[in-house]
């Protein structure tokens, strides 16, 4: 096998973890800090609007390759092995229905929110009281 379809499996892997973490936040099985941590991670991972924006050099990619995947790590640990396995199930055959990629509206809010928090605390900083 080589590196690029490693890559591919691994790309597939992510999207399809990220919507069983959407239907494991949804689950009413699931405890309440592992529902907590998938709907933050599933809206983040689905964000069109990174934390980090991709054209700030090298850490632009460190929330897509360091910060998500570790997240989505965690998540999939503290879930009960049932519920990973039930939304999983539900995963696939959402992906294999839709074919499409889902995305978080709420998310990018979230998201562009912080911005302005990061922003408006930089410019009570920078002009002082």
């Amino acid at each position: 096998m080589s590196i690029r379809d490693t890559l591919r499996q691994w790309a597939r892997r992510i999207k399809s973890d990220a919507v069983a973490l959407w239907f494991a936040a949804r689950h009413p099985d699931t405890p309440r800090v592992p529902k907590i941590l998938c709907a933050v991670t599933v809206a983040y991972a689905l964000s069109p609007i990174d934390l980090i924006p991709d054209f700030i050099p090298v850490l632009g990619y460190v929330d897509d390759v360091l910060l998500l995947p570790a997240l989505m790590w965690l998540a999939l640990r503290l879930l009960p092995p049932p519920v990973l396995a039930d939304s999983r199930r539900q995963a696939e055959a959402w992906l294999t229905e839709r074919r499409g990629r889902p995305v978080s509206r709420t998310g990018a809010v979230v998201i562009v929110l912080v911005w302005i928090a990061v922003i408006a605390g930089a410019a009570a900083w920078w002009y002082g009281p």
